[in-house]
């Protein structure tokens, strides 16, 4: 004999499997030394990232999350809730600023200046190895 679902019994289901799941994340792109601000669908108990000399991230409250771009490149955030389910996990790719900056090369030495009218040498932290 076979068992069919009903409408509403695989409505549920899919709704169980979709709650179950981990976010998904399209990606979260922000420019070096700028933060984009992460809302999470439930709360966070714990904050990992891959690498923090790329980003860094700043919890403002259970919700709330500051990536900020430290290095250029990729890496992951997990967030875990306080029984170690996934509330987000997803890539963030850290890019140069659209605007505000240029890179003057000499030979193999690069100085990146931040520009506002006039230019001048970017700080920038120091990463340790």
């Amino acid at each position: 004999m076979r068992r069919f679902l009903t409408a509403p019994v695989l409505a549920f289901a899919v709704a169980a499997l979709a709650a179950a799941s981990p976010a998904a994340a399209a990606g979260l792109s922000v420019a070096i030394d700028h933060t984009a601000r992460l809302k999470l669908n439930g709360a966070a108990a714990s904050v990992i990232v891959g690498n923090p000399a790329v980003a860094d991230v700043t919890v403002v409250d259970e919700r709330t999350l500051f990536v900020s771009g430290k290095g250029y490149g990729v890496t992951e955030i997990v967030v875990l809730d306080r029984l170690g389910r996934t509330v987000y996990q997803g890539e963030v790719v850290v890019t140069a600023p659209s605007t505000g900056q240029v890179s003057v090369y000499r030979g193999a030495a690069v100085t990146e200046m931040a520009c506002a009218g006039v230019c001048a040498p970017a700080v920038r932290g120091e990463t340790k190895k």
